[in-house]
């Protein structure tokens, strides 16, 4: 799942593609180089960003989403916590919502993915994403979040097999309770729906190992490769095809290890 950020503030690649021409001409780039899919989004989430009003956001996403629909072969994905964006990127020409609010108290993004039958990407992530993590062990509390959001998606409408589950990695977790959850990904497998891993650049990253976000790609593919072991079949990054080149390896090794 390449990214496209169209926002002044990412942790990445803010301010980068926010001009529609830049944007559809990384999109596209990110395709060429072997994307699957693409994950499109408006407003960062990274610690410290400024909300961005539902106008904005989709000032910013629906002329990408319109320049690559009907040009493009594979899925798009709507990275939004906001349900009338959603509306407007399926109506735009999006397939998936990637969600990053699934702790949420009312139903209406789940109902707007069973009108559309969307794919549906429900993000572990405190109801406050700005609250400091838990206590206790982070394994079972997403497990319990999968099972609990599984049923009221159901209760909206939302078929299983419409959803894909993210753990939510550096979303109100410590670096510890980030690799007890890479250490356990196969865990999250026994409601066998595919599992998105979105670690590329994280800031978790630096804390264990250092460096800033431009020197954080070799964790992030080690990342990854840990990821498609343990059971990830979607794998979000920032670097498309160094990525592809270390699953495709760990694939290999996996085949003929496992045969």
């Amino acid at each position: 799942m390449g990214i496209v950020n169209i926002t002044p503030d990412s942790f990445s690649d803010g301010g980068k593609y926010l001009r529609r021409e830049a944007a559809v001409a990384h999109a596209l780039k990110l395709i060429d180089q072997g994307a699957d899919l693409l994950d499109i989004g408006g407003e960062s989430t990274r610690p410290g960003a400024a909300p961005v009003s539902e106008r904005e956001e989709l000032r910013r996403v629906l002329p990408i989403i319109e320049g690559l629909a009907g040009r493009v072969k594979i899925p798009l994905s709507i990275d939004t916590m906001k349900p009338a964006v959603a509306r407007a990127a399926l109506n735009a020409g999006a397939s998936i919502i990637n969600d990053v609010a699934a702790n949420r108290s009312d139903d209406e993004m789940w109902k707007i993915a069973a009108e559309f039958r969307a794919g549906y990407i429900c993000m572990h992530a405190p109801a406050k994403l700005r609250k400091k993590p838990k206590r206790g062990s982070i394994v079972v509390e997403v497990g319990n979040f999968f099972t609990g959001r599984m049923k009221k998606m159901r209760a909206a409408g939302v078929l299983p097999e419409q959803v894909v589950f993210d753990p939510g990695i550096g979303f109100g977790k410590t670096p510890e309770q980030n690799l007890q959850l890479l250490g356990e990904l196969r865990r999250f497998t026994t409601w066998k729906r595919p599992l998105l891993l979105g670690v590329s650049r994280k800031s978790f990253i630096g804390k264990i190992i250092g460096g800033n976000v431009n020197e954080r790609l070799p964790a992030s593919l080690a990342c990854a490769i840990l990821g498609i072991e343990s059971g990830a079949q979607i794998i979000r990054a920032h670097d498309v095809e160094e990525t592809i080149q270390a699953v495709r390896m760990a694939e290999a090794v996996l085949g003929v290890t496992r045969k």
